[in-house]
């Protein structure tokens, strides 16, 4: 028999009151080295959804972890209701796993007298996330990661836990797959609290009524979804800053007034002069020990492009270039498009439609235009950079030190100098870069985009790996420098923010549309 949920379910309009604590989150910190969070205090009631927002590699998995119990913190405790049951999809599959079937991976989540009983439960959730049966008796090692994501996703729903933890549930989605998990999650029982960490701004806006940032001191915790708990959040902070300004700036006059006295004291002899001086540095002491500097993020490395001049106003013709499958199958037809100086171009399609391969025949045109097709001409001026989602152009067994000062024509001290401030420590430097994270890889490639200063960029998917702070700097470089590019990107945050032109690719063929939001519209339609 399944555990019991806890407490009554919440029933549309029912007095809010009625709604019990689930988990209790109490003066809790975690320290690795360094506090990744300490004091934090949460509580999660029914249908809380709750966006937990952090850098790469700033405790929110190790949080989820310790909700799980799999992790003891360094302080505070958690309660949880009496036969609470905890689900937790993590980022990973277990390698245990990759040889099972789709299938046989869900219905092994379920107790054995349960799965020979029960087996429809997987198929109720399996047609709840919409996995064709062709998939089903798949390997999971032969699956996509977005897949592999949905498969863990079902693995964890199927045993039907009171409370759901969400370790980057969008990670190797497409745009189609996302918008399917918000609808997924969004027709989940309203009791059902879901604790969720994510990068993409706008999944978090479409399924979090609450949102937590975890910080090494104070993490605030806003009753809003991700971008009016931002708006907020800088709001705290600015008013922070302020208020220790002007904490601040209250103390050095109390010790002017405790300086002037204390000579005027001792030249006249005054005893009373001396102790009123003693009480203004005390009351100036006082208010700088309690006076707290605003929080500022600890970087994981500034994000940095350059931009070099061309004259051409004109920079890619596309005279109705046919884009094929490697074997030949044509999956659409540009017509003819011209990619202009200053433009920032948003490729949009669907998973399969031939964005990658597009973004590929464009790369090979500009860097090797001797084996270019006439219907693509690039100007000879054309200086590439290129950002793939692989980051297929870093070698994993290179380091970065070892990448930086082969490709460009800098020092061992200025290679050093540059890598540190894209957020890499000396240690890292030297490790294969195989052994970097995502978001180390990526801002490793940004430094190598950077140094290339191209006048025209490439970039397929762009922020894969990159923390909610890398993409609004990627953002913010991209328009501050009016870059050119043309990029794929399932972010809608990030493509809004930046795109100045969007092509679509629809029925074979390319076609200029006048913002995203049409498509995006129809992909969460599931049109």
């Amino acid at each position: 028999m399944m555990a019991e949920r806890p407490g009554p379910r919440l029933i549309p309009g029912q007095d809010q009151r009625t709604i019990m604590t689930l988990i209790n989150i109490r003066n809790l910190g975690v320290t690795l080295g360094n506090p990744l969070f300490s004091k934090l205090n949460l509580v999660v009631n029914a249908g809380d959804r709750i966006g937990l927002v952090a850098a790469n590699g700033r405790g929110k998995s190790t949080l989820l972890a310790c909700i799980t119990g799999a992790l003891e913190p360094s302080e505070g405790e958690i309660t949880k209701a009496r036969g609470l049951t905890v689900g937790h999809v993590a980022q990973n599959v277990p390698p245990a796993l990759f040889d099972t079937p789709f299938y046989d991976a869900v219905l092994q989540a379920l107790p054995a007298d349960q799965a020979e009983s029960e087996s429809w439960r997987v198929d109720v959730v399996l047609e709840s996330l919409d996995v064709p049966e062709a998939m089903r008796g798949r390997l999971l090692k032969q699956l996509s990661g977005g897949w592999q994501r949905l498969a863990m996703l079902a693995r964890t729903w199927v045993s039907e836990p009171d409370v759901l933890l969400l370790d980057e549930p969008t990670n190797h989605l497409d745009l189609e797959k996302i918008a399917q998990l918000e609808a997924w999650l969004n027709a989940l029982p309203r009791d059902v609290p879901v604790i969720l960490s994510s990068h993409d701004r706008a999944f978090l806006d479409a399924t979090t009524n609450r949102t937590l940032f975890l910080r090494p001191e104070q993490s605030p915790v806003f009753a809003l979804p991700y971008t009016r708990a931002r708006a907020a959040l800088d709001e705290a902070d600015a008013s922070e800053a302020r208020r220790y300004e002007r904490d601040m700036k209250v103390a050095e006059q109390l010790r002017k007034q405790a300086a002037k006295l204390n000579n005027i004291g001792i030249n006249s002899g005054s005893d009373l002069l001396v102790v009123k001086t003693q009480q203004l540095k005390q009351r100036a002491e006082k208010l700088e020990d309690a006076a707290k500097p605003a929080h500022l993020e600890r970087s994981a490395g500034a994000i940095r492009l350059a931009n070099r001049g061309t004259h051409a106003k004109v920079l890619v013709t596309l005279e109705d270039a046919a884009v094929t499958t490697p074997d030949g199958t044509l999956l659409f037809k540009t017509g003819r498009q011209f990619i202009c100086q200053g433009d920032c171009i948003v490729l949009l399609g669907l998973n399969g439609a031939g964005k990658s391969r597009l973004v590929s025949m464009l790369k090979q045109a500009i860097e090797r235009p001797e084996t270019a097709r006439d219907s693509i001409k690039a100007t000879p001026s054309l200086v590439l950079g290129y950002g793939d989602q692989a980051l297929a152009d870093l070698a994993d067994t290179d380091t970065p030190i070892g990448t930086i000062i082969r490709r460009f024509d800098v020092g061992d001290q200025r290679a050093r100098a540059l890598l540190a401030g894209a957020g890499m420590t000396i240690d890292m430097q030297a490790k294969p870069i195989g052994q970097l994270s995502g978001g180390q890889k990526a801002r490793l490639g940004m430094l190598v985009l950077r140094l290339t200063e191209p006048n025209f960029t490439l970039l397929d998917e762009p922020t894969n790996h990159l923390d909610i702070d890398g993409q609004e700097a990627l953002e913010s470089e991209l328009m501050a420098h009016e870059a050119s590019c043309l990029l794929v990107s399932h972010d809608r945050s990030f493509v809004r923010a930046v795109g100045n032109r969007f092509w679509l690719i629809e029925r074979k063929r390319l076609v200029e549309v006048e913002s995203p939001e049409g498509f995006f519209a129809s992909v969460g339609s599931g049109a």
